[in-house]
């Protein structure tokens, strides 16, 4: 089933067609360069130019993947959660394709395409499975029960993890974005230098909890700077990472171990964090747990992850009518 898909949730205009799992194109616009001297996403600038690129990229990928419109049998689109602004432009340009080629509309939830990037890089990883997917928006412990049912067994109950990072870095006066530069320079942790607090998070041991740890770092600079004392940004980079790892790492390992989980997948923005990448790949060997992660160029938002996504949701009977609309904020175990 060919299926062209569309993601526009936050910064990225994407569209790609795929069939299956299989990736015929997929072609990604990306702001980075203007909203870096704002220091992060304006959201009316990124409604604004996916309304003037999405015609074009979407033409692009049909050329790249050698086929023509006709040949589409399904659009998809993500339509929750994400930037209201940024989603309506895509719902509504993929609610018009549909209704023009006379085609199936399949809604998407984001969450579950980050899920589904693991997909398309490993063609045998199949549910059951044990998922923490990071990003700068969500920080999310889910059992994947199947292509389309999610348990989540613990959750951010304030920031995500990376948004921690992206925040943190620019306080330090990092480049946007803030997490990757973070993970660029990062040298070796030192605790006792930066001492930095390991936040709780109250009944459930698996949810998450990442304000207070912002909060440190903001502060810990605030008094470097009153004290007129340097500070050592490499090394501050790489504590903060190593504790956000810490934190996600032990509530993954603790999860597996309860449930049985024998395969561990990453998915996110931030499972492309190379500290993140590294030490799980550790853990896992030391346990004889399978590990699984995207490609980087996976990693971030992108419209090939949607068409993945799309298929096991049009195989479970989850198509929309044209009164489809965005929804900023859905949980992924969302019902229809």
């Amino acid at each position: 089933m060919i299926i062209l898909s569309v993601e526009s949730s936050c910064d990225e205009t994407s569209v790609a067609v795929c069939k299956g799992r299989e990736v015929l194109s997929n072609i990604v616009a990306t702001q980075i360069d203007e909203h870096k001297i704002y220091g992060g996403v304006v959201p009316e600038i990124a409604s604004r130019r996916h309304t003037e690129s999405i015609s074009a990229v979407c033409d692009e990928a049909v050329k790249t993947a050698g086929i023509g419109y006709d040949d589409i049998e399904a659009v998809a689109v993500t339509f929750a959660p994400g930037l209201i602004g940024a989603l309506l432009v895509g719902v509504n340009f993929a609610k018009g394709l549909s209704l023009s080629l006379g085609v199936p509309l399949i809604p998407v939830h984001h969450l579950r395409s980050h899920i589904a990037a693991n997909y398309i890089a490993h063609p045998d990883l199949k549910p059951p499975f044990l998922c923490l997917l990071v990003s700068g928006g969500n920080t999310v412990l889910a059992e994947v029960t199947s292509y389309t049912e999610f348990n989540i067994l613990g959750a951010t109950l304030d920031d995500a993890a990376g948004e921690c990072f992206d925040k943190a870095a620019r306080f330090m006066g990092l480049s946007y974005p803030g997490g990757v530069t973070l993970d660029k320079i990062a040298t070796t942790a030192d605790t006792e230098k930066y001492p930095l607090p390991t936040p709780k998070t109250g009944e459930n041991d698996l949810d998450f909890s990442f304000s207070g740890l912002k909060t440190a770092v903001i502060n810990l600079i605030h008094r470097t700077n009153q004290r007129n004392e340097e500070l050592d940004i490499p090394v501050l980079c790489a504590t903060l990472r190593q504790k956000v790892c810490d934190i996600l790492i032990n509530a993954t390992l603790k999860a597996a171990e309860r449930g049985g989980y024998t395969k561990i997948a990453l998915a996110g923005g931030v499972s492309a964090n190379s500290e993140l990448r590294a030490r799980f790949e550790e853990e896992c060997k030391n346990r004889n747990l399978e590990l699984f992660y995207p490609p980087l160029k996976y990693c971030g938002d992108n419209a090939a992850m949607v068409g993945v996504q799309a298929f096991y949701e049009y195989e479970s009977g989850n198509i929309a009518s044209t009164d489809l609309n965005a929804t900023a904020t859905l949980p992924i175990n969302y019902r229809k």
